[in-house]
């Protein structure tokens, strides 16, 4: 049955072929006469030219149905004119009428319901009732009329409706293509912010090293001219790479401001501890522990998991409710450190976290894996069973390949 339908669904004309056949079969029974030796009731060359017209106003309804309700409204006139009584083949007015006002263009559709609206009075006054009155006659047509606006009733329902859906899937292309678009944005202005950091991390490194080996310069004047030579060498590779590094990183630079060329350290998981005493003072009860052996992290691993607790305790206060709880967990690993940043709270709907973040528009997260993926790490993060928002992310302490 569902080849049958999807037949069907792919070849409507010949679904509509198929039916002006059945209606051509039973209109030309009307042209038999019930007793031989009677003459017909109907005249034969104008009888076939009427069934002639609407079966192919019904073949070819979806394919022309401006040209086909114009044909129709052609038949129907010449039916009047040539005393064609009501025949079967008029029930293909009530399917062209329908076609007209679900597919047709605007003016089709109105003429098809002016036409709906006539055409049973017009059939009445040409061939009225033998028995009964004038308001006999009147029901009547009223009554006739009825499937016919019913038709056309039905058909611009379906117009209305088709044309619902279509904006529906309209809107969720573009939602959809705009959320993409502010998800490169967001990517893009977290690809800066961590490109202002790791300038700053680095800048920070070459210039204590730059610091270092003026001062060895000037302080160990005993010592060989080739040392001395050789801190000073130090010194002007490290200017250079200073330099070089501005001028690099400084392209990555979105907010246009000029650099200051001051630096400070950046925070590392050395410093979670006094990240999660200030938060402890802004209300939020969270359990802190280290697992493992605790030794030095790369500056961009440490910075990395320090910017991924910090990000994940502030979605924390902001969206998980009011006495909420959360914990923190930094594992050492031989080659690797993991953190684990769980809440007990109710937290925003799943479908704002998403692939996303907390805020609704998936940049907490989006922040999140880029910041992760810059180190070549690995984030997991949704939904706990039971309440609450969990993020488990693995940093590498060597990067990958």
């Amino acid at each position: 049955m569902q080849r049958l339908y999807d037949l069907i669904r792919r070849h409507p004309t010949w679904v509509d072929c198929f039916w002006a056949v059945v209606l051509l079969g039973v209109s030309s029974m009307e042209l038999l006469p019930a007793d031989p030796d009677q003459p017909r009731r109907i005249p034969l060359l104008p009888h076939a030219v009427i069934v002639g017209v609407f079966c192919v106003v019904l073949a070819l309804r979806r394919k022309a149905p401006e040209r086909m309700l114009l044909l129709a409204a052609a038949g129907g006139v010449a039916q009047l004119v040539l005393d064609v009584p009501v025949i079967p083949a008029d029930f293909a007015m009530l399917v062209v009428i329908h076609t007209a006002a679900a597919h047709g263009e605007k003016w089709a559709s109105r003429l098809a319901l002016v036409g709906g609206i006539v055409a049973a009075p017009l059939a009445q006054a040409r061939w009225p009732l033998e028995s009964g009155g004038t308001a006999a006659r009147l029901f009547w047509a009223a009554v006739m009329t009825v499937p016919f606006v019913l038709a056309w009733v039905l058909g611009d329902s379906l117009r209305t409706r088709r044309a619902y859906f279509a904006q529906l899937e309209e809107r969720a292309d573009r939602l959809e293509r705009e959320r993409e678009a502010q998800a490169k944005i967001v990517v893009a202005a977290e690809r800066a912010r961590i490109a202002r950091e790791l300038h700053d991390v680095v800048a920070h490194n070459v210039s204590v090293m730059v610091v270092q080996a003026d001062g060895a310069a000037y302080v160990i004047d005993a010592a060989p001219e080739q040392a001395k030579a050789a801190l000073e060498t130090i010194s002007t590779t490290g200017r250079q790479a200073l330099a070089e590094m501005r001028r690099l990183l400084g392209v990555l630079r979105s907010d246009g401001q000029p650099d200051t060329g001051e630096y400070v350290p950046q925070p590392d998981a050395d410093q979670l501890g006094e990240l999660v005493e200030q938060v402890r003072a802004a209300g939020l009860a969270v359990d802190y522990r280290v697992e493992g052996s605790p030794r030095p992290l790369p500056s961009g691993v440490g910075l990395t998991a320090y910017r991924i607790v910090q990000e994940a305790l502030t979605n924390t206060r902001k969206h998980a409710g009011p006495d909420v709880g959360a914990s923190v967990r930094l594992v050492y690993f031989d080659d690797g450190v993991g953190v684990l940043v769980e809440d007990d709270g109710a937290g925003a709907p799943r479908e704002l976290y998403g692939e996303g973040g907390a805020d609704g528009q998936g940049q907490g997260l989006i922040g999140m894996r880029e910041r992760v993926g810059m180190v070549g790490g690995t984030l997991d993060a949704g939904p706990r069973p039971g309440g609450g928002f969990r993020i488990s992310v693995l940093l590498p302490l060597k990067p990958a390949g």
